[in-house]
């Protein structure tokens, strides 16, 4: 069975940094490629990020390029998001899902959408002004 669990998220003040793990168990790092999305309260589901499991390509949103970072380490068979320069308009549930669709494209949202198969629970990221 495939789980995904989130952690790291937490309140920060503005411009501060957060990392958060997305830890996958069931697969393996080479198996799924994984994309982390965010929603926060009264706006649509927004996707940040994906990492590809077939070329280790990456691609962010263009609210956080230059912000956040997408890591892997395959050993822990976890997957990072680094946040750096928190804003509050990123304050949101992160959310990271699984697709077997093992590389990703620029369209996150729409690519989380159409091919993940497993979500984790989500961690709240919260940064004050």
């Amino acid at each position: 069975e495939v789980q995904l669990v989130e952690s790291g998220g937490g309140l920060v003040q503005a411009g501060g940094s957060l990392r958060l793990s997305c830890a996958a168990s069931g697969f393996t790092s080479d198996d799924y490629a994984i994309g982390w999305f965010r929603q926060a309260p009264g706006k649509e589901r927004e996707g940040v990020s994906c990492i590809s499991s077939s070329d280790g390509s990456t691609y962010y949103a263009e609210s956080v390029k230059g912000r956040f970072t997408i890591s892997t380490d395959a050993a822990k068979n976890t997957k990072y998001l680094q946040m750096n320069d928190l804003r509050p308009e990123d304050t949101a549930l992160y959310y990271c899902a699984a697709s077997p669709a093992k590389t990703c494209t620029a369209q996150i949202r729409l690519w989380v959408l159409l091919t993940s198969t497993s979500w984790g629970q989500g961690t709240q990221v919260t940064v004050s002004s």
